[in-house]
């Protein structure tokens, strides 16, 4: 019999650069469900607990908030982003 485990991107999202790349399909999509669960991901990777400690809110309430499920506030989503060291920016298209 084949022992199989659940599959966690997290595992092999090591390097920043994949991170970032996996941040950047999350926000190209416009998925807010996609980017919750790219933040996820990442933040697994790189100890949930020391991100929910940098994101100022506890490690409970930052897996819920960034389960399949959960819906994040903002004010969460900036902390999490502030403590993965990740810069948001705004680029404004125009049509030509």
């Amino acid at each position: 019999m084949v022992k199989t485990e659940p599959f966690d991107a997290a595992r092999y999202l090591t390097s920043a650069e994949s991170q970032e790349e996996l941040l950047n399909d999350a926000f190209a999509s416009g998925d807010a469900g996609y980017v919750s669960h790219a933040l996820g991901v990442i933040a697994r990777a790189r100890g949930m607990t020391e991100v929910a400690r940098g994101a100022g809110v506890t490690r409970e309430a930052l897996n819920k908030a960034l389960s399949e499920n959960g819906d994040p506030r903002l004010t969460t989503l900036l902390g999490v982003a502030r403590a993965l060291g990740v810069t948001l920016t705004a680029h404004v298209e125009t049509t030509p």
